[in-house]
């Protein structure tokens, strides 16, 4: 280390500052939370709903998303109820 770099201290890379303010962001989002859940939610539900309509005839109603903290844990639960398979063709 070079007595300039002592001095004036050493810059850090770009990657790393960008990694070290999005944990503090992730932390704070966390932690501002308390027990309500995510924003994304609604979204993530919605986004299910198209894809797997796609392959299978689903209602709404039979697509359920679930968030659930538990101390350090957090928890998602997704629930899909399929169609009962009709008669071969």
């Amino acid at each position: 280390m070079s007595l300039l770099s002592l001095l004036l201290g050493e810059k850090k890379k770009t990657a790393t500052v960008a990694k070290e303010r999005l944990q503090i962001i992730l932390a704070h989002e966390r932690s501002g939370r308390g027990g309500t859940q995510p924003d994304y939610l609604p979204a993530l539900q919605r986004e299910l709903l198209a894809v797997i309509s796609k392959y299978v005839r689903i209602d709404s109603n039979d697509l359920k998303v679930h968030f659930e903290r538990q101390e350090n844990l957090e928890v998602l639960e997704v629930k899909i109820e399929l169609p009962e398979p009709g008669p071969a063709r």
